[in-house]
């Protein structure tokens, strides 16, 4: 958590040398409009290439080092848990606290591997701080002792049951980090059409929306086929501890609701032209049941599925 902790606070700066960078940028761009008001025709400067990019040195350099730690930072929470694995001489995700664990180096590395595809290195002060406040919350309120599978669990499904189901978390993660940030440039974009040019100065150097709304939809439908498997491998699961495929189990009925909600916002934006902030909050609702069914179905609310360990 330490090496995660330090990472965020380098994306941070490289956050704030964002919005130094916007404001450089708008001033210059007022001096040159100013320049050219005055001078009618006046005499072009020229500027070398090199002092165009020294503005974006730091904020490059904070970036990469950020990127490195949260590398580094994957590395040890990998390590802790494949430990923890072998300690238990089991898979690691046989409770709540687990299942945190195993959940956030997922989201961690479905976020270092989705860069050798597109740059979304812009998301990791959101990456970094959900892992923080996920972990941290694991370790506080969900933290158990080692012990053996409860029978219901002793199966090859829980590997594939969870596998997919981690996946399809770290998918809608981005997703959803995607999402806000489109709502931030949104307003951003507003508040520029009102001659508010300090507000949200650091998205200057984001995606625009529309980017931001399509990558959105492609890693949210990526989550989905596989939370759609992880229904699925859940049913085939059940059948065989329970003989019966389906049994409106709050957990079952949660995993229903969230394949639901995630199919409307596909639905809604391929075939009804739902786009911009509706399609945004969609997905954010979407991510919020995911939550929702992890954090507070898992504790309160009791079933066949009652393995938080708690």
């Amino acid at each position: 958590m330490i090496v995660y902790a330090i990472a965020f606070v380098f994306y941070v700066v490289d956050l704030a040398n964002r919005s130094g960078d916007a404001e450089v940028s708008a001033g210059s761009a007022s001096s040159a409009s100013a320049a050219k008001a005055a001078g009618g025709g006046g005499t072009a400067t020229l500027v070398k290439a090199g002092q165009k990019g020294a503005a974006a040195a730091p904020r490059s350099r904070w970036l990469r080092a950020g990127f490195a730690l949260t590398v580094l930072g994957f590395a040890l929470h990998l390590t802790a848990t494949v430990l923890r694995g072998i300690a238990a001489h089991r898979v690691p995700w046989a409770n709540m606290y687990e299942f945190a664990l195993t959940a956030t180096v997922a989201v961690v590395g479905i976020f270092l591997i989705v860069q050798f595809f597109v740059d979304l290195r812009f998301l990791g002060t959101l990456v970094t701080g959900l892992t923080l406040v996920f972990l941290g919350v694991a370790k506080v309120n969900y933290y158990v002792a080692i012990v053996p599978l409860v029978p219901a669990l002793d199966s090859y499904w829980l590997v594939i049951h969870i596998i997919v189901a981690v996946l399809a978390v770290g998918f809608f993660t981005l997703s959803f980090g995607l999402s806000i940030l489109q709502l931030l440039q949104v307003r951003r974009q507003t508040h520029l059409k009102a001659g508010q040019t300090q507000s949200l100065a650091f998205m200057g150097g984001f995606p625009n929306q529309v980017r931001l709304e399509d990558l959105a939809y492609r890693l949210a439908i990526i989550g989905f086929a596989f939370w759609t498997f992880t229904l699925i491998a859940g049913s085939i699961w059940a059948e065989a501890a329970w003989s019966r495929y389906w049994g409106w189990d709050v957990k079952e009925v949660w995993t229903f609701i969230i394949w639901v909600l995630y199919a409307g916002f596909i639905h809604a934006r391929a075939t009804r032209g739902w786009r911009g902030t509706r399609s945004a909050w969609l997905n954010i609702v979407s991510y919020a049941a995911v939550i929702f069914n992890f954090s507070i179905v898992n504790v309160f609310f009791k079933g066949l599925h009652a393995y938080s360990g708690l």
